[in-house]
């Protein structure tokens, strides 16, 4: 009790506590200041170590913590794939992991990986092959081993092969259940044509006729040291990992053979109004838009402002901001400026609106794209869109992998990576006239391509309570119908 009553007078008698002096908060978000950001961008250079063989490859350490990521990218694509054997690129990158190696059973290879806690991956796109590895760093050898058993000494485990073409032959038959497959499918061919490798489809012929020899044959033609180029991060020394991964590639030796140049489309697209019909659904999914450019043009920087205030900006974009939040016809719309590493890509608007309010969607982009045309953007949108830009920046190092990545990835198709040193100067540098002058230059309201894949009557029947929107109305020519092909042939009924 004595104890007690001494605290008490002790806590009476002490002095009170100085209020903590709050912080001027201000009225108003808008309000709200920052210090500048001040970031410089990593040197690709410095990261940059080159193999005895000539082998590229790119480190970035961070040993935050215990973990490494190891990344390689592989010269190769479906674009190199036989006549008649389309699909044989994918199944070849799938199987590479999913079939074991020439020491481990693909059971066996299996466990292995998820005995360490690791991750191991291969696939092939259409112009790249990439394989990676993720683990703890006291597991690095042992994964690495691993890895490049795979890389170099796949089994292509012939009962693993069978089972992923069954699976892929089931997938066929579902080929036009979506209608967002079929879209894409579709603006594919209207940009790309039908002998494009990026529209050519796999079929269930080529599927069946693709054997593990064929495997066999494509790995050993474009899996060599000198079609690889590594990224690697984390809890890594570079010494250290250069010399892991010198050691695992000594005695493979590289093809000589050039690996021949990604093929540019030779279609041309045909301005119209396409039209697949799926009486099934109550939307309608619309893609408008023609062909863009490619990333080495010096118009880039303008082009990316101008798309990121069209379409590309999202919720400040001027196609969401209307379509959705004045008008609510859809739940997203936006575009895309495609800029293409080997060839021209694709300007594209895509939205989803009610059967009975696509076209009334529809006017309402090709009016946007006609104001951008026609109209200086605000010195409002211009400052929002140039700061997305400046201050997301940042993301593309967003770890040491990412960094890793970028620089690999540029090293692959020839980009200069100085581009990123200037990136944030030159679209800073973007103007209002800038805008208006590639919006006029490289938006063709004459070359627009438009696609409508959903109820194709309940779409051209319109709104009854907006019958100003008429779909035909909106193209030169009335709608063409595209037909939906055989899932397994992919050949399409001739009218």
């Amino acid at each position: 009790m004595k104890r007690c009553r001494l605290l008490l007078v002790v806590l009476l008698l002490a002095p009170p506590p100085v209020a903590a002096q709050a912080p001027d908060i201000p009225a108003h978000p808008s309000d709200l200041a920052f210090e500048p950001l001040s970031f410089e961008p990593p040197s690709a250079a410095q990261h940059r170590h080159t193999l005895p063989g000539g082998v590229v490859v790119y480190i970035v350490e961070d040993h935050a913590l215990p973990l490494v990521d190891v990344s390689v990218l592989v010269r190769t694509g479906s674009y190199l794939e036989p006549a008649g054997k389309a699909g044989l690129a994918a199944l070849t990158g799938s199987q590479m992991r999913a079939g074991g190696t020439a020491s481990l059973a693909a059971a066996d290879f299996d466990e292995e990986v998820a005995f360490l806690a690791a991750e191991i991956s291969s696939s092939i796109g259409g112009t790249m092959g990439q394989a990676s590895l993720n683990c703890l760093t006291k597991d690095l050898d042992v994964a690495l081993d691993l890895l490049f058993d795979m890389l170099r000494r796949p089994r292509f485990d012939q009962d693993r092969l069978d089972l992923a073409k069954s699976q892929t032959l089931q997938g066929m038959e579902r080929r036009n259940d979506s209608t967002r497959g079929i879209e894409g499918r579709e603006w594919g061919r209207l940009m790309r044509g039908d002998a494009h490798f990026s529209t050519r489809p796999a079929t269930r012929a080529s599927v069946e006729s693709i054997t593990r020899e064929d495997l066999i044959a494509f790995h050993e033609r474009y899996y060599h040291p000198g079609g690889f180029i590594f990224a690697v991060s984390g809890d890594v020394e570079p010494g250290d990992v250069l010399a892991k991964l010198g050691a695992r590639l000594d005695g493979w030796p590289a093809s000589s053979d050039p690996v021949p140049d990604v093929p540019a489309p030779e279609h041309d697209p045909r301005p119209a109004l396409y039209g697949v019909d799926k009486p099934d659904v109550n939307q309608g999914r619309v893609s408008i838009g023609h062909l863009g450019t490619t990333r080495d043009n010096p118009d880039r920087y303008p082009l990316l402002v101008m798309n990121d205030i069209l379409g590309g900006g999202g919720f400040t974009s001027r196609l969401l901001t209307r379509v959705r939040s004045d008008e609510g016809l859809a739940y997203s719309a936006g575009s895309s400026f495609g800029m293409g590493t080997y060839y021209e890509g694709v300007f594209r608007v895509a939205f989803q609106s009610r059967s009975e309010t696509v076209a009334r969607a529809a006017a309402i982009v090709l009016e946007e794209i006609e104001r951008i045309r026609t109209e200086p953007v605000s010195g409002e949108e211009l400052s929002t869109s140039i700061a997305s830009f400046v201050e997301t920046f940042t993301r593309n190092f967003s770890s040491a992998a990412a960094t890793a990545g970028l620089f690999a990835r540029d090293a692959y198709t020839g980009r200069d990576p100085e581009y990123l040193t200037y990136y944030r100067e030159r679209i800073s540098a973007v103007t209002a006239d800038d805008v208006l002058r590639v919006a006029r230059e490289y938006l063709d309201p004459e070359q627009l391509v438009m696609l409508v894949v959903g109820n194709l009557d309940a779409v051209e029947d319109g709104d009854p309570d907006n019958p100003d929107y008429v779909l035909d109305e909106l193209a030169s020519a009335p709608l063409m119908r595209i037909p939906l092909p055989d899932p397994f042939t992919m050949e399409y009924p001739v009218h």
